[in-house]
């Protein structure tokens, strides 16, 4: 019987093989599952992104509907002052001070009125404010020195942006989206071109016949990416109107949105410019 019984125990245990070729198995299915979860994890936030884009538009068409036209997105203000489009954007969604937009504001960096002798937003006067177009606990809207903590110069380190869903662990310790980029489309006078080799001549106010200006966002490319050294691709002109162009009309170079606005999140990668950004139109990268 204590024989028997030993013989039992023994065969109980498994051998080293069995344990490598059970271990092995688990490391394959891993291996498999992971990039799928991935996967599902990124589609999650492209869906996500895609909600709050509809949002914004939203928000957009209100403020439209209010002032007869979408908010402009030129890359500086009346007085020269750096006031880029994403900036712009968040203004007339939120108020500079998250209380409303200020139907006399002339969209200067510094708040005041096109005098320059009033400072609109003003928490104690809100009568005359219209908005917020979207909710101030889920707008996402950030000062920029929350992301860019090393300097916002030539940018107000108060002025707000409105932030992606893709937060990260930013230099500043925060989880941060990174700025959604705002361009309004010009539909008056000649604007009818789509074509980097103007970039030259291009000033913040003069898109030298362009329907998009590249200079709208383009100083605040310049302050870098905030998590890791580099540049953004999409600080290149060339690649900038490249991947704006729509593929759908042949006879002559015409971006998407050519009546509108175009509005770019930098996705996954918190990077411009590359293929995993999520944008208001049908984005094509090209290298």
């Amino acid at each position: 019987m204590k024989t028997i019984a030993k013989k039992t125990r023994r065969r109980a245990a498994f051998t080293i093989v069995e344990l490598l070729t059970v271990m092995s198995i688990i490391v394959i299915l891993i291996g498999l599952l992971v990039p799928a979860l991935n996967r599902v994890r990124i589609f999650a936030r492209e869906v996500k992104q895609n909600a709050q884009f509809h949002s914004i538009e939203a928000a957009i068409e209100l403020f439209n509907n209010a002032f007869e036209g979408y908010p402009e997105s030129y890359g500086d203000d009346i007085t020269g002052a750096s006031y880029c489009g994403a900036m712009k954007l968040c203004e007339a969604m939120m108020g500079q001070d998250l209380l409303g937009f200020h139907p006399d504001s002339a969209f200067r960096a510094d708040g005041q009125d096109a005098a320059g002798a009033t400072m609109l937003y003003n928490p104690t006067d809100l009568a005359s404010r219209k908005g917020p177009y979207l909710p101030p606990e889920s707008a996402d809207a950030v000062e920029i020195q929350e992301i860019w903590t090393a300097g916002t110069a030539p940018f107000l380190a108060t002025s707000r942006v409105l932030c992606d869903v893709y937060t990260r662990k930013l230099d500043s310790g925060k989880k941060i989206g990174m700025p959604i980029l705002y361009y309004k489309a010009e539909t008056r006078g000649m604007a009818r071109l789509h074509d980097a080799s103007l970039m030259a001549a291009m000033t913040p106010r003069d898109s030298q016949g362009n329907i998009y200006n590249f200079l709208d966002n383009q100083e605040l490319l310049d302050l870098g990416v905030p998590i890791t050294a580099g540049t953004f691709d999409l600080s290149d002109p060339e690649r900038f109107y490249k991947n704006t162009l729509s593929d759908k009309i042949k006879t002559t170079p015409r971006p998407f949105k050519a009546d509108t606005y175009i509005l770019i999140s930098a996705g996954y990668d918190g990077e411009y410019g590359t293929a995993d950004d999520i944008c208001n139109f049908d984005w094509k990268y090209i290298p």
